[in-house]
Parts: C-alpha cells; sequence; structure tokens
C-alpha cells in the first residue's frame, strides 16, 4: 500500500511532458473557443470548465494513479503557468494570445454588436455590468470595455457619473465663500 503511494508508476519525464503538453492544449483551445475569467463564468461555463478538468485528467496522468505522481503533476503545471506567465510579460506576441485583447461593448451609449457577438455576450449581460458601476443602462456610458483579464469597465458620461467626497466638500467650501460675500454685501455700511 505504502509503495504505491510514493512509487511513480511511469518516467518522470513522461509525467512532466504530458502535463505540459495537456496544459498548452486546454490553455489554446480556451483562447480559441473564447473564455470568460471565473467571475463572469455562467453556470453553463463552470459546468464545462469542470468537465474539462476531468476529460484531460488521465492525458496528465497516465497510468500513474500515486500520490506522488499527482503532488509532481500538480508542480509541474503551477510550474508551467508560472514560466508561461513571465514570458509572456516579456514578450509582446504571446501576452496578446495568453491575457487576450480589450474588446469596446459599448461607445457612446451604443453596444458594440459585432463584438457582443463574437464575444456570445447579450446586452442584458452589459447592461448588469452598467448597473453594478453606477449606471443605469448602456445610454448613461461613454465608453464600456471587456479588458484582457476579463474585467468590464465602464466610463459613463460625465453628466452620470456619481459626485465624490472630494466633489461635495469642495461645493460646499465654494458655498460658504458665498455665503460670507452675500453677508459682507448684505451688512449695513459702518
Amino acid at each position: 500500500m505504502w509503495h504505491d503511494l510514493f512509487s511513480i508508476q511511469i518516467p518522470l519525464l513522461d509525467k512532466v511532458v504530458r502535463t505540459v503538453a495537456v496544459f498548452l492544449v486546454v490553455l489554446l483551445l480556451l483562447q480559441l473557443f473564447g473564455r470568460r475569467e471565473t467571475a463572469q463564468l455562467t453556470g453553463f461555463d463552470f459546468v464545462v470548465m469542470l468537465l474539462l478538468s476531468n476529460v484531460v485528467q488521465n492525458a496528465i496522468i497516465g497510468p500513474d494513479n500515486s500520490m506522488l505522481g499527482g503532488v509532481v503533476g500538480a508542480v509541474v503545471l503551477l510550474l508551467a503557468n508560472g514560466v508561461l506567465v513571465r514570458v509572456a510579460h516579456r514578450v509582446p506576441w504571446l501576452r496578446r494570445i495568453v491575457k487576450g485583447r480589450q474588446y469596446t461593448l459599448a461607445r457612446h451609449g451604443d453596444y458594440d454588436e459585432a463584438n457582443l457577438r463574437r464575444l456570445a455576450l447579450l446586452p442584458s449581460d452589459v447592461d448588469q455590468a452598467v448597473q453594478e458601476q453606477g449606471g443605469d443602462g448602456v445610454g448613461d456610458t461613454e465608453l464600456i470595455t471587456l479588458e484582457p483579464g476579463g474585467a468590464v469597465v465602464v466610463r459613463l458620461r460625465r453628466a452620470e457619473q456619481s459626485a465624490t467626497y472630494g466633489d461635495v466638500t469642495e461645493l460646499v467650501a465654494r458655498l460658504e465663500r458665498i455665503e460670507r460675500r452675500i453677508e459682507a454685501l448684505a451688512a449695513p455700511p459702518r
């Protein structure tokens, strides 16, 4: 029993090559078929991701069911990811492949229908992001983008932006100055 836990049942190089190859293929497939960040996964997307991990499991571990083999696979997978992220940081064309690119979802209050279709997003998905960031709908926006990291960034029209604490403090100070001037003008001459 103990022997089965710690004895890798396939050559170590085989385990490393399998893990890196499956990692790169899954990464490529996710880029080709579109991906959303975890925070934006629908229930359907989440189920597909879970099933995908199960489908590729045997390709990674092969006939090896040892605990040590699983640990080696996990370490190799994390190392491959770390190396890819660092290399992509220095190589612009690889960064575009790994991180993706920015997409405009709406401009000047109008949806970019072509990009919504390309990304398999509905206008209601965009409206939800607008509402989460303080707008009522796409008509309140100047620009909406889907960033490479998966975040939806909403830039509201100036008239729709909320006042900050600093804005209110500045207005109060200006009103106080105006009140003092009015009081000085209204005061009887001495």
